[in-house]
Formats: structure tokens, sequence, C-alpha cells
């Protein structure tokens, strides 16, 4: 009896014909959908690169600008510009299999926000928030820059730049009162990430040519 039913349900099974196995054993219209999600990154070239080139340049400006105003809304207009960028990174590598990376600017996404937040409160209110968003950043340019998808002059900058914030953050949480503009850190470690997000643009324009 046991037999009839093994041999009915084998009868049952239907098999995939030689022609139709993609790689690794898989169907080949399953291997085709993959191939189909892996190609489906269409967006404009400039999108990206663009939203990290003038989140960079805003968010420099923001420090250097004396009225809190204005500083405010750079930073603002900053923020939106790297959020966007990076989430649309995420999707990216996520889709290319760069799931270490992909986190990481997941990550960035996270921090970003944070920072986001507190762009338009007084420096020294808006510290305990801005200790977690670079928090959120320094992990993320170390997850960013860990696998060897980003050149290695770029990971080594964004590794710089992960350390300093990494400071910033564990001295506000133990109760030193740092402000966005503090000296010597966080305003020396700007540069660093600055160049970070011009090293990503330039990585994300000449891989979408």
């Amino acid at each position: 009896m046991n037999r009839l039913r093994v041999r009915a349900a084998g009868a049952r099974r239907q098999h995939v014909p030689a022609g139709l196995v993609g790689t690794a054993g898989r169907p080949l219209n399953f291997t085709v959908r993959l191939r189909e999600l892996q190609m489906s990154d269409q967006r404009p070239r400039l999108l990206v690169p663009g939203g990290l080139v003038v989140g960079a340049v805003l968010g420099m400006a923001g420090t250097f600008v004396l009225s809190p105003s204005l500083r405010g809304l750079l930073w603002g207009l900053d923020g939106i510009a790297l959020i966007a960028a990076t989430a649309l990174l995420t999707m990216h590598h996520f889709r290319r299999g760069n799931d270490v990376v992909a986190a990481g600017f997941l990550v960035f996404v996270v921090g970003e926000t944070l920072i986001l937040s507190g762009a338009a409160m007084d420096l020294a209110t808006s510290g305990p928030v801005f200790a977690a968003g670079v928090g959120l950043w320094a992990a993320s340019l170390a997850l960013v820059s860990a696998p060897r998808v980003m050149p290695s002059w770029l990971r080594v900058v964004a590794a710089v730049a992960a350390l300093l914030f990494g400071i910033v953050a564990v001295q506000t949480f133990m109760g030193r009162a740092l402000t966005p503009l503090s000296q010597p850190l966080p305003f020396f470690a700007y540069p660093f990430l600055a160049v970070t997000l011009f090293g990503w643009a330039w990585v994300d324009y000449h891989s979408a040519a």
C-alpha cells in the first residue's frame, strides 16, 4: 500500500525539463526573474550623485554661516538630499547582492533622519539627537567600507570619518556637552564625510555609465 502511494505521489510531481533549468539547478523562469530584478535599477544617472554632492556642499556650507536660520535651512536641505540619495543606494546595492553595503546605506538613512530632525534646533539643544545621528553615521560608514566594493582610498577616508564620528558619539553619550559645531570634533570630521560623499557620488556615476 505504501509503495502504491509513493508511486502515485511521484506521478503527480511536475518535473522541469533539462532545457528549462537555470543556474544552481533553479528553474529558468526563476533565474530570468532574478536577472530582471537585478536589471530593474532604472533611474536617472545624475539622481544619486547629484543628491550626494548637493548634500555634501550644503552641509559644509551650513557649518560656516553665522545666521541660525540660514544654517537650519542649509542643513535641512542637506539632510533631505542625502536621505533620498542613500535610500536609492540602499536599493541599488541590495539588488546587486551587496547586502552589507546596502545595510550600511540603510543605517545612514536612519542616522541622517535623526540629524535632520535637529537641523532647526538650537545647537546646544540638538546635542543628544546629533550624537545618536553621528553614532549611526559611524556605523554606516564602517559597514559600507567593510566589503571590497568601494575603491580602497574611499574606504580609508570613510574609515577615518567613522572613527572620528564614533569618538563624538561616545563622548556625548558619556555626558560631554558637544554641539554640531564643537571643535576640534565634530567640526574637523566633516571634511572626511564630505570627501566620502563625493567619492560615493563618483562611484555611482561611473557604475551607471
